[in-house]
């Protein structure tokens, strides 16, 4: 079974930074798409950046400028740089991936990391 692991959430003040990080593991074969959500006190999930195998990326409008994802495909790991945050980019932010095993091509979700931007 994949699983996938977040870790760099936190406390920051408004303007601050963080950066997430989100390791897969498990027996894979290839990973495909790697994506953060986040979901907001009061708020459905929504998608913030994705990265493709190409490495394309997209962002959501609302981070554009401020976020940028990256990953290392080496390492099976995907990484959200977060710039200039502001306090409604709080939130709870999980990780994605689809990914092929020798069974299957599914996507797969982390647990989530908290992320607080205070005032």
């Amino acid at each position: 079974q994949v699983q996938l692991q977040e870790s760099g959430g936190g406390l920051v003040q408004a303007g601050g930074s963080l950066r997430l990080s989100c390791v897969a593991s498990g027996p894979i074969v290839r990973i495909h798409t790697m994506d953060w959500y986040r979901q907001g006190p009061g708020k459905q999930r929504e998608m913030v950046a994705g990265i493709s195998s190409g490495d394309t990326t997209h962002y959501a409008d609302s981070v554009k400028g401020r976020f940028t994802i990256s990953r290392d495909s080496a390492k099976n790991t995907v990484y959200l740089q977060m710039n200039s945050l502001k306090p409604e980019d709080t939130g709870v932010y999980s990780c994605s991936v689809v990914a092929s095993t020798t069974v299957a091509l599914k996507s797969y979700w982390g647990q989530g990391t908290q992320v607080t931007v205070s005032s």
